[in-house]
């Protein structure tokens, strides 16, 4: 009896896809060929101590850094040859890059919403200003805000065209302990009901065991554990992820890592 083979499935690209991706300066190999897959809907810590490649890894994510080797898909758009097309996607926040400080939050948000093409612009600035409770801010200079303030108004920029794929480094810092606790239930919010990818860079562990789903840690440039917290927890044998981190910056415990950048069971 003859059968109609099934018609195939597409499968879609994952939203962020690094192969083999490296980065040398001079004599320095500050990426050495690390290669991860990014879910969406999902947080994703990379973290590591200083020198270890996070910072140079999200350069090159953001199209800052041009990688030496390897490449990066964002969305399945191949960042070194369609740049603009991926960015269009992206945002970025810190609390460590300010925005203009003698523009107002408003004039900020106008000057960010044309550089991404945002439509509608005057009614995205109220929706924004309205989720992060900044509507009394908008035409208050930037640089006469609280460092809370602050935070706010840079995660309104962050928002602003509604990134598919958000990247945060040390989003509370410096934060009192109630304005950090609202910024990452807003991150949670967004990430869970915009299907957004997350990628956060932060020092702050009780902070990453809360909102990670997955941990990616580097050191050397290589990537040596992947996992979610509580794995890692568990296969480093710590009671919490600080003490998880601090092995592995101070090179005192080594797991294998699997080809695909997954711990090896």
């Amino acid at each position: 009896m003859h059968r109609t083979a099934a018609p195939a499935v597409a499968v879609a690209d994952p939203p962020v896809a690094v192969r083999d991706l490296v980065k040398v300066y001079g004599d320095v190999r500050a990426v050495d060929g690390i290669s991860f897959d990014l879910r969406a809907g999902e947080i994703t810590a990379l973290l590591g101590g200083n020198g270890a490649g996070k910072t140079t890894t999200i350069s090159m994510l953001m199209g800052l850094v041009t990688p030496t080797a390897g490449s990066i898909r964002i969305f399945g758009t191949d960042l070194a040859r369609n740049r603009h097309e991926a960015l269009a996607r992206m945002n970025f926040e810190s609390p460590y890059v300010d925005i203009p400080m003698r523009l107002t939050v408003r004039q900020n948000l106008e000057i960010f919403g044309r550089l991404y093409g945002v439509r509608d612009l005057r009614r995205r600035i109220g929706e924004v200003a309205s989720s992060l409770r900044i509507e009394q801010l908008l035409d208050r200079g930037y640089g006469k805000l609280s460092a809370g303030q602050k935070t706010r108004a840079s995660l309104a920029k962050a928002l602003l065209n509604g990134p598919d794929l958000l990247l945060l480094d040390e989003p509370t810092a410096s934060l009192d302990p109630d304005t950090a606790d609202w910024v990452r239930e807003t991150l949670e919010l967004y990430c869970r009901t915009h299907a957004a990818t997350i990628i956060l860079a932060s020092h702050n562990m009780a902070e990453v065991e809360r909102l990670a789903a997955r941990v990616i840690m580097m050191e050397s440039g290589r990537i040596t554990a992947d996992s979610t917290p509580a794995g890692l927890i568990a296969k480093f044998g710590r009671d919490n992820l600080e003490e998880v981190f601090l092995d592995i910056a101070r090179s005192r415990t080594r797991t294998p890592v699997a080809a695909d950048g997954q711990d090896q069971p």
